[in-house]
Parts: structure tokens; C-alpha cells; sequence
């Protein structure tokens, strides 16, 4: 009897999903900071324009978003500009080698950063200083409920984040500004910070799985005086 081929891409994809919400308590802050960071991993990307797969950003203002009370305005479009790429350039170097002191460097002043590990999950917001810390750091949050299973997703950003990241940031990812690409999806993503520019950095999955083991992260960036800094991360998978 032949199976649905959807059935089976779900079947293929269990064992990811699974193996992602089955998560144990962690131990609290106090563990011997790590020694060495992570070696230097290897990574292309690809500047292009969106494709019928992609979801429109919220921003209404051409190029970029509206800027918020505590900022300066661009005087440039977003999208145009080469600050955005370089911090990407740097946001990638520090996940990829586990530097605490380049990523806090990257995290805007005023407002810190905002990550989730779902995309309807909790917001955990990261000040300079904790945002230096979160590679050593074994402090454990409640992400909120994981997709499919329903279970509690409760670890460090380390244990959690910093894997999915580099997920994305290791390999070869479609780059696209204010726009969302993402690949077969059961749900409407959507960036939830109006007037926040924002970079999609999207995987588009491998054969094997038929493209379902896509992953998106978006970095969401304002302006403090004339540099952009980091303001919020989402990614978007597969859902069941």
C-alpha cells in the first residue's frame, strides 16, 4: 500500500522534533566557564531577491521600517546599506566561535536583545552584559511550549539557541532584507516588531527530508545614533 508522501516527509522528520522537546532541567549559573571557544566553521551566503516563498515584512516605508522614538533615522534605505551586512558578518563570527565579548558589542544599548526559541514562544531580552555571558552561561528559561509535543522547552541559551544558530550560520543560507523566506510551512510567519528592519537568513533544506528540514533566522536591527545594532532573533522550521 503506498504511503502519502506528506505522511512519510512527517514520519522522517519525527525523531528532529522529538528529539527537540524532550528537554531536562539544567543546572543554575555557577558552572566553570568554558576554555575554549568553537573552531572557525566554513560558510557561504547568497544576497538575492525573494521568491514566491517569501512573506512580506511589516515595514510599510520603502527599504526599511519606521524608526522608533529612541533612534536616529537612517538617512540611507536599510536594504542599501552595507552596515546591516557587515554586523551580520559579525553576528555570524561571534555564534560561530562562541565569542561572548564581540556578541554583546553587536546588542543595541538601548534596547538589548530580544531572542525566542519559537516563534509563538517566550521573549527573553539580553542586556549587554548578559549577552557576554551567554556562551559560558548555564542559566536555564523556560522557552515556552515546543511545537508538535506541547512540551515545556526549559534550558540555557547555549544548550538551545546556540545550536539552532549555528544550524543556519554553518551552512549555505539565501540572505534577503525585509522580507521573510521560508520553505513548506503549516503556519503565517510573521515578523512581530513593526518599524524594526530585519534580515532573513534562510536554509532551504536538503533533499533527503524534501526541503522540510528548511530553517529561517531573522535579525532584527535599529539604529543607535549612526550604527545599526541588534534588537531581536526569531527563527521559523517545519511544523507539524
Amino acid at each position: 500500500m503506498r504511503r502519502n508522501p506528506v505522511v512519510t516527509r512527517a514520519i522522517l522528520l519525527a525523531p528532529l522534533g522529538i528529539a527537540a522537546c524532550t528537554l531536562s532541567l539544567m543546572r543554575m549559573p555557577g558552572d566553570s566557564p568554558a576554555t575554549e571557544a568553537a573552531p572557525t566553521l566554513a560558510f557561504t551566503s547568497t544576497v538575492t531577491v525573494p521568491g514566491p516563498t517569501t512573506t512580506p515584512a511589516t515595514p510599510t516605508r520603502e527599504g526599511a521600517g519606521t524608526a522608533a522614538p529612541s533612534e536616529t533615522p537612517s538617512t540611507y534605505p536599510f536594504c542599501q546599506d552595507q552596515e546591516p551586512l557587515a554586523l551580520i558578518t559579525r553576528f555570524r563570527s561571534a555564534i560561530v566561535n562562541s565569542d561572548g565579548n564581540l556578541l554583546a558589542s553587536l546588542v543595541s544599548p538601548e534596547h538589548g536583545l530580544d531572542a525566542r526559541l519559537f516563534r509563538d514562544g517566550r521573549v527573553v531580552n539580553y542586556d549587554r552584559e548578559h549577552a557576554a555571558a551567554l556562551f559560558e552561561s548555564t542559566f536555564t528559561v523556560n522557552w515556552g511550549a515546543a511545537p508538535g509535543s506541547g512540551l515545556a522547552a526549559i534550558g540555557s541559551f547555549r544548550e538551545l539557541l546556540l545550536p539552532d544558530l549555528l544550524d543556519v550560520l554553518t551552512r549555505e543560507y539565501v540572505l534577503s532584507c525585509n522580507e521573510i523566506r521560508v520553505g513548506g510551512a503549516t503556519y503565517d510567519a510573521a515578523w512581530p516588531y513593526t518599524g524594526i528592519d530585519f534580515y532573513s537568513l534562510h536554509f532551504p533544506g536538503t533533499p533527503p527530508f524534501d526541503g522540510l528540514d528548511w530553517h529561517t533566522w531573522l535579525l532584527g536591527m535599529h539604529n543607535v545614533g549612526d550604527d545599526p545594532y541588534l534588537y531581536a532573533i526569531m527563527q521559523f522550521k517545519w511544523e507539524p
